[in-house]
């Protein structure tokens, strides 16, 4: 890219290979602990949680909300969570993982780390991601929600009684 010269796109990539990131956002501060792994089984997800285990002070308590992935599930994870009584776990409804905030990490390393680089081995990718949460920790800044709770339910609220109206008048036949 050049100044003055529209960023482009190919439409088509060679895929040099996938990594798994996990990531644990501080949503006071915006600081983030992650890793990549080259799988995504509860093996690996154990020992990311022994990472935050390590890193976060112990007096505080860590709230650690997550989607539905069977891998947050397993009876290893399950075992290794119930032996900790300062880990709150919260899982994000199906589809609704819009409301874990590390969600908008993943889509901030996305837009300017991602997508604009250029990664001929997953080694190369691993570096990139691992040298944008450093640079992000340098200077970190939490995620601020735009909307109040009441605007977010109030849109909620008119979604479903839209739908509910569309329902009911597609059943009347009209």
């Amino acid at each position: 890219m050049r100044p003055g010269q529209v960023e482009r796109r190919t439409h088509d990539y060679k895929r040099h290979g996938t990594t798994s990131l996990f990531a644990a956002l501080d949503i006071a501060t915006g600081a983030v602990i992650g890793r990549c792994y080259p799988k995504h089984r509860s093996t690996e997800f154990r020992k990311f949680l022994d990472q935050i285990e390590a890193n976060v002070p112990a007096d505080l308590d860590v709230h650690l909300v997550m989607d539905n992935y069977a891998t947050h599930k397993t009876k290893p994870i399950r075992d290794w969570l119930a032996k900790r009584p300062r880990w709150q776990v919260h899982f994000t409804p199906t589809s609704a993982s819009w409301i874990n905030q590390v969600e908008r990490f993943f889509a901030l390393i996305t837009e300017k780390q991602i997508r604009r680089g250029v990664h001929t081995s997953t080694k190369q990718l691993e570096a990139d991601i691992c040298a944008f949460i450093a640079t992000h920790n340098q200077d970190p800044k939490p995620f601020r929600w735009t909307k109040s709770a009441d605007d977010i339910l109030g849109a909620i609220q008119r979604f479903c009684l839209r739908t509910l109206q569309l329902t009911q008048t597609s059943e009347s036949g009209h």
